[in-house]
């Protein structure tokens, strides 16, 4: 029986949940075993907390022999490479962003100075480049706790990943998803990551029949403009990579990624296509493109 190692939240209960019953179903038995992390006892803002958060301790777990196998939100792991562990990209979830407003509204029928929650810089500037008047609150808490704001009325609206509410059952209470050119989503978003240590052949063997080609180049491509940036999860970069199929004979990604100044008066914004076999090189390619333009100085604002 393989030992999945997992947060304790509904939705990291749930996304990790679909792994195991995946296993199951290609003859690999697992079960759930829940890791606490230090975000989820702390209440400060992840941006002060410290990128990989949510995600060392389950590698710590999984390093240790406590856990077989665990499985992240890959947008939360830090971009350098962990030679001790194997990790795979399964199906991905749709990447996009929510709106959960009351009364049904979508970000443009919000009222002049809506209090709108999210704590994500890169959420938080690309708000108020599209809304200026709205007050944007810090938010922290599981998707319930985040949700139950808009209910009691101390705010008008929060910003969510789509993939969060799809997967915990909550898709109906989003009242407007985002195409990625209007509010860019996060590297990775959407994605999981499921690890096994590297020395673990059987369960390297287990997990790898759960590898979704497309959703693996998509991220891997996004994840490299934060890597070459040098930046954290947390840092006011956005990107998302669209598959386009066999053009030529040859697979293509198209990859645009921004960086955004906090305060929402400038942005830079880069899509770039190249090979899906060489998905790194074209998150390169995009970050140097951004550097160039002065990327450096709008995340230094930041």
């Amino acid at each position: 029986m393989k030992r999945i190692g997992t947060r304790g939240s509904h939705l990291a209960t749930t996304q990790s949940g679909h792994v195991r019953d995946a296993l199951g179903e290609l003859g690999h038995p697992a079960e759930l075993h829940i890791v606490t992390t230090p975000g989820d006892v702390s209440t400060a803002p992840v941006e002060r907390i410290g990128v990989g958060v949510f995600t060392s301790a389950l590698r710590d777990a999984l390093f240790a022999g406590e856990v077989d196998i665990a499985v992240h939100s890959f947008k939360d792991l830090p971009t350098a490479d962990e030679p001790r562990a194997h990790l795979i990209v399964p199906a991905r979830e749709d990447n996009r962003e929510a709106l959960i407003a009351r009364d049904g509204l979508t970000l443009d029928q919000l009222p002049q100075g809506a209090r709108v929650g999210t704590s994500a810089p890169r959420r938080v500037s690309q708000l108020r480049s599209l809304r200026p008047d709205l007050e944007i609150r810090p938010l922290r808490g599981n998707i319930e706790t985040r949700m139950g704001y808009v209910t009691s009325g101390e705010l008008d609206a929060i910003v969510l990943a789509y993939a969060g509410l799809s997967r915990g059952g909550y898709a109906e209470r989003a009242t407007q998803i985002f195409e990625p050119h209007v509010l860019m989503p996060a590297p990775a978003q959407g994605a999981l990551a499921v690890e096994c240590r590297s020395g673990d052949d059987k369960t390297r063997s287990a997990i790898d029949a759960l590898s979704d080609r497309v959703a693996t180049v998509q991220a891997r491509a996004e994840r490299q403009v934060l890597a070459t940036l040098e930046a954290g999860c947390t840092a006011p970069v956005a990107a998302y990579a669209t598959y386009g199929g066999e053009t030529g004979g040859e697979d293509v990604l198209t990859l645009s990624a921004g960086v955004f100044a906090l305060d929402g008066s400038k942005k830079i914004v880069e899509t770039l296509a190249g090979p899906a076999d060489s998905a790194e090189e074209l998150g390169k390619r995009v970050a140097a493109a951004l550097l160039e333009r002065g990327a450096a100085v709008v995340m230094g604002d930041a």
